[in-house]
């Protein structure tokens, strides 16, 4: 009988990659195949996040419920940024924990596994150039890690801390990755990176200079490959060239998610994002110049250290300006290792709170506008979930997610899609034979 695998993913689409990463490499080097019953497992793994609060804490929560009912003899890891963050201090809080693995460490899995109490977290090891084992947990997307770590210095930001110096990953690496799922059936490509758009910055040995634009160039000529997606860019690297690369290429798709962060620019730089309120807005026009239909996403912090009614009140009329299709907002927790930290004029946390209310309110009536908008459009969906009550789902080419009433016949196909149907975050449609 082989042996059981059961792991929980937390956080971002990398932590998605690295969990798929490890699951290949298990699979390959010691037999596991995957369960969705931890009871039944002989290797418990929770692949961390922290750039949030809210998701270290649920660790701990979570290593409690997994210890309780995992069945005898069965191991538990920890793996991701918060393995890179806490390293032993988890297994001090949790000793039935059998190894911790950091975030930068991903290859070492079918080792440590072996290592009782052993603790990998070196955040300058070097996987850039590792030949992964292919498993992916979608037969119709396929991520693919084009650089690791960030070399960015965000005041509020821990990933470099977890993750390491900024190494891209050799362009014809990641051509060959995208070529493989194509023939394997695979429609999308979603490249991944801290910052993609630095693509290209550093390499850990002698390759061709390649920058973001010319790798999307790259990607879109592989055959099979109709659909690419990417996260992030940053925004002080969204120039001329990569903009109109976006717009002109027909196999990128037409959404882009630009981190905003804070509206002010006195904020901005507290921050250490590099940019202002003007450039932000600058890129998004000539974005929207370019693709009218492109829809942006961004990301929010408000109640960051220092920051004014006023300050919110930039953050604010920037998405009055932009009235993003999709925001993630949060209100300001200090992170371990972060220069923030150690910032003492923090803002009231019912203040903090109010603005939060305040902003999330706001973008909900941008939803209830852009739906409407949407209502009787045909749009190109791609297939790639069956849901359990007689439909298929999929995402429009600017991201929008769209069910339609279908079997599995639908599944990893593109079809065109008449929206009769509206809500803020799914709307709904039929297909057009």
């Amino acid at each position: 009988m082989s042996k059981k695998l059961f792991i929980e993913t937390l956080g971002c689409a990398m932590n998605v990659r690295d969990s798929e990463h490890m699951i290949a490499e298990l699979n390959a080097s010691e037999g596991y195949e995957l369960t969705t019953d931890a009871r039944e497992a002989d290797l418990i793994m929770i692949n961390t996040c922290s750039v949030r609060e809210k998701p270290v804490h649920k660790l701990f929560s979570e290593l409690g419920v997994f210890n309780r009912l995992k069945k005898e003899g069965a191991k538990i890891g920890v793996c991701g940024c918060t393995a890179s963050h806490l390293g032993k201090e988890i297994i001090k809080k949790a000793p039935f924990v059998n190894f911790v693995l950091g975030a930068r460490n991903v290859s070492k899995i079918a080792d440590i596994v072996h290592k009782d109490k052993a603790v990998e977290i070196d955040i300058d090891y070097d996987e850039s150039q590792f030949a992964f084992k292919d498993f992916r947990s979608s037969g119709h997307k396929a991520y693919i890690n084009i650089s690791i770590g960030c070399d960015k210095q965000c005041t509020f930001c821990i990933v470099p801390k977890t993750r390491g110096d900024e190494i891209s990953i050799p362009s014809d690496l990641i051509v060959s990755e995208a070529a493989k799922a194509a023939e394997n059936g695979v429609k999308e490509i979603f490249l991944l990176g801290q910052n993609v758009n630095n693509y290209g910055r550093r390499f850990s040995g002698e390759h061709e200079k390649v920058n973001f634009t010319e790798l999307l160039r790259r990607v879109s000529v592989v055959e099979g490959v109709e659909r690419i997606r990417f996260t992030s860019p940053h925004p002080l690297h969204m120039d001329d060239e990569f903009i109109e690369e976006f717009a002109k290429n027909p196999k990128i798709c037409k959404s882009m998610h630009m981190p905003l962060q804070s509206g002010s620019t006195e904020i901005l730089k507290a921050m250490k994002r590099g940019y202002t309120k003007e450039w932000f807005l600058n890129r998004v026009e000539k974005l929207r110049s370019m693709v009218p239909d492109v829809s942006i996403s961004t990301d929010i912090i408000v109640a960051f250290p220092g920051e004014s009614d006023e300050d919110f009140e930039h953050t604010m009329d920037v998405v009055r300006k932009v009235r993003f299709e999709q925001v993630f907002s949060f209100k300001y927790s200090p992170r371990p290792l972060t220069e923030a930290e150690a910032f003492t004029n923090v803002v009231d946390s019912e203040v903090g709170s109010e603005r939060l209310s305040t902003l999330q309110a706001y973008h909900d009536s941008i939803l209830d506008d852009l739906k409407v908008v949407n209502l009787g459009k045909i749009v190109e969906v791609y297939f790639e979930e069956l849901r359990s009550d007689g439909y298929v789902a999929g995402r429009s080419d600017n991201n929008i997610m769209i069910k339609a009433k279908g079997s599995e016949e639908w599944l990893g196909k593109i079809a065109n899609v008449k929206i009769t149907e509206v809500s803020r975050m799914v709307q709904y449609g039929e297909i057009l034979a």
